[in-house]
């Protein structure tokens, strides 16, 4: 074993039951707040979690997968557990307790992520990766969970906005030891405060999410935001993903693969455009999935290795970036095999 690399040996995901079609928002769609921006081009399906389906609920089932194959042994060496929920349940603290409990793990190493948005899975495997090379912790579980599309969107004074048929349920796990078995080669993160909290939740009459109030809570969205985002997300994953192939001495139309969160189709056709990828080497689960943010990447790579599409000696290259653009980062593995 190499004590000097980090390798990501496994990862899964988990969409809950419920597959809700277009239609459904389809028909609370007002008029007035019609739009015809590509931002917001729905997909045809997506998932919402169960009523009563709790971030501990689908972090375990994300989780699951990885025990079967792995042996559920292998929760006594995680020392690491890095929790990021998309609307955490638990004011302040988040559900990173809550989920280490329903693990039946108390790591030393204990963090609930609520930066990174839906680059979060790559955030948290640089800040694992980190731990596991500068500590004697053994091993690490990151967790995504997006739990916000059918809590949030299907509120009735949100289900009819362009925005609400966008978002889908879900959640994914990765796990990562010390180990040159599926190693990661190199990570990069960028933050851009500049742009933090330009994504804002907005309500009508106006107010602070905490406070009570009759306007239910939404993304706030304007015009000019929308082509801001749009042109941050363009540039910055590219940017990002190059700056790893560089690093590795791979030229991006060499990766074998490319996972990216999984927003909207122009950001997917055009992240694979700029990096000149063909569309069988981009994995795309938004037509089925939606926009599922930080569960994207996890979900849309277990599927793929499920299909086939990721035999042993892959390079892959995650990329993704966060909000109005707030965060970006990229990682490259050479995936193991499962």
């Amino acid at each position: 074993m190499s004590i000097d690399t980090v390798s990501l040996v496994d990862v899964a995901g988990y969409l809950p039951e419920n597959i809700v079609p277009a239609d459904y928002f389809a028909q609370y769609a007002d008029p007035e707040d019609v739009t015809s921006n590509v931002m917001f081009k729905a997909p045809k399906f997506r998932h919402h979690a169960a009523v009563g389906e709790t971030v501990a609920d689908m972090a375990e089932r994300a989780v699951a997968p990885i025990l079967d194959r792995q042996g559920r042994n292998i929760l006594q060496d995680i020392d690491i557990l890095i929790v990021h929920t998309q609307l955490p349940e638990t004011p302040v603290v988040g559900n990173g307790g809550e989920v280490a409990a329903r693990l039946g793990i108390a790591p030393e190493w204990l963090i609930d992520l609520h930066n990174g948005g839906c680059a979060a899975f790559v955030h948290s495997m640089k800040l694992a990766r980190q731990l596991l090379l500068g500590t004697s912790a053994r091993s690490a579980l990151v967790v995504t969970v997006q739990n916000a599309a059918g809590q949030i969107f299907t509120q009735e004074q949100v289900r009819g906005k362009p925005q609400a048929a966008i978002p889908g349920d879900g959640a994914g796990a990765g796990l990562l030891v010390k180990s040159d078995v599926s190693p990661i080669l190199d990570i990069e993160a960028r933050h851009l405060p500049e742009f933090a909290g330009q994504m804002t939740a907005v309500a009508d009459p106006p107010r602070r999410y905490w406070e009570a109030g009759a306007g239910q809570m939404h993304v706030g969205f304007t015009e000019s935001k929308i082509a801001k985002v749009l042109g941050r997300g363009n540039k910055l994953v590219p940017e990002v993903a190059q700056a790893v192939c560089k690093r590795i001495g791979v030229k991006s139309d060499e990766l074998d693969l490319l996972i990216t969160n999984q927003p909207n189709r122009a950001f997917l056709r055009n992240w694979r455009d700029a990096l000149q990828l063909p569309v069988d080497r981009h994995p795309d689960t938004f037509d089925d999935c939606g926009n599922l943010f930080a569960a994207g990447m996890p979900v849309t790579f277990d599927r793929a290795v499920d299909e086939g599409r990721v035999p042993a000696g892959s390079v892959v290259m995650f990329a993704g970036f966060a909000h109005a653009g707030d965060f970006a980062a990229a990682a490259a593995v050479r995936w193991g095999g499962r």
